[in-house]
């Protein structure tokens, strides 16, 4: 007897495709040519699977998607833009002229309306005329005369070496003067003079400290000058101010030589300030300050480490002279009780010999104690 088994395939399935194992589970087709692929990129940066619909038995692949790195914050900056570049200015005479012909033409609208004084008239070698009175055409022509006066005379500035001005119109830069002598400047233009000279600055003194960590106080001599006036005037609050802060930061970085520590090498003076220098030098760039030295100038220990120190030298000191002061006691002792046994002046047995020395011993210490250091 034969029984005959009947595999019963799918219909969701050819003729020609092999029966699924697992009936309950999708499986998904993964090309050969993916399992072999080189990464072009070297960086190893992790990938996110992404799945964007993927559907059972279609053999659809999941998506990598690479992230993105973050770009790093940078440091705020002083605007580029903002940077030093000369002012438009004038000659002096064109401002004089400017100045000249706005009071001519007041003395013509005054002869012209008839307002002028007949000696004033004659003085000025005009003809006599009887004037048309004060109009419109008069007070027009007042106004004209009046404003090209002020805006003549108005605009004259005087340049002085080792100054230079900064102009501004309704808060923006219209650029630097650094021109000596008589100028005409636009009147409209609001001015701020900058010292531009070399200057030199002695600090107060400034916490700092040494190669072990001792507190220290410094006070340190600055040369700089302002390199940039529209950086340093508009890009900052307070060059002078942010220039003592960047000092004292430079301070916190370098390790100073502590006092009495000057006998060394110059050399590593020079190092020092030369380190000082280059930080701070650093730092006031972006805002136009341009440093030539930062050199300390004095060095000393801050309050509470200096009253440690002399605390600890006063005791050494006592100490020295104390034990001067016992060694002494003991000569003088000894010579004493040597001279009197030696010259047979008293017989002394041992325990009238430690009496003696005891004696003696305190009487020369009282007596150095009377007397004083």
């Amino acid at each position: 007897m034969s029984t005959t088994t009947t595999s019963q395939t799918p219909e969701s399935e050819g003729p020609g495709r092999p029966a699924r194992l697992i009936q309950n589970e999708a499986t998904t087709e993964i090309p050969v040519h993916l399992l072999f692929r080189d990464d072009p990129d070297p960086v190893s940066v992790p990938l996110r699977p992404t799945v964007v619909g993927r559907r059972q038995g279609t053999g659809e692949q999941p998506r990598f998607r690479r992230p993105t790195p973050a770009k790093p914050r940078s440091a705020p900056q002083i605007d580029l833009d903002l940077a030093e570049r000369p002012a438009r200015v004038l000659p002096a005479t064109a401002g004089v002229l400017a100045g000249a012909c706005g009071a001519a033409g007041c003395v013509a609208t005054s002869w012209w309306a008839g307002v002028l004084p007949k000696l004033a008239a004659a003085a000025l070698r005009l003809p006599a005329y009887a004037g048309a009175g004060l109009g419109p055409a008069q007070w027009a022509a007042y106004a004209g005369a009046g404003a090209l006066g002020m805006v003549g005379f108005g605009g004259l500035a005087r340049g002085r070496t080792g100054q230079a001005w900064v102009l501004g119109l309704f808060g923006r830069y219209r650029g630097t003067v650094r021109r000596t002598g008589l100028m005409w400047v636009n009147p409209l233009l609001l001015r701020r003079r900058v010292d531009v000279r070399l200057r030199h600055w002695r600090s107060e003194p400034m916490p700092a400290a040494d190669g072990n960590g001792v507190p220290l106080r410094v006070v340190v001599l600055v040369v700089w000058r302002v390199r940039d006036t529209a950086r340093a005037l508009l890009g900052i609050e307070d060059h002078e101010t942010y220039l003592r802060e960047c000092v004292e930061a430079a301070l916190a970085r370098v390790a100073v030589e502590t006092p009495g520590g000057g006998r060394g090498p110059v050399e590593a003076a020079d190092s020092r300030a030369a380190a000082l220098t280059r930080l701070t030098a650093a730092d006031v760039a972006p805002v136009g300050i341009e440093v030539f030295s930062v050199q300390p100038v004095r060095v000393e220990y801050a309050p509470e480490v200096a009253a440690a120190i002399h605390r600890r030298r006063i005791a050494a000191l006592d100490a020295r002279q104390r034990a001067s002061v016992l060694t002494s006691v003991v000569d003088s002792v000894e010579d004493t009780v040597t001279r009197l046994t030696v010259r047979g002046l008293v017989e002394l047995d041992d325990y009238e010999r430690k009496a003696l020395v005891k004696d003696l011993t305190v009487a020369f210490c009282s007596g150095r104690g009377d007397q004083g250091p």
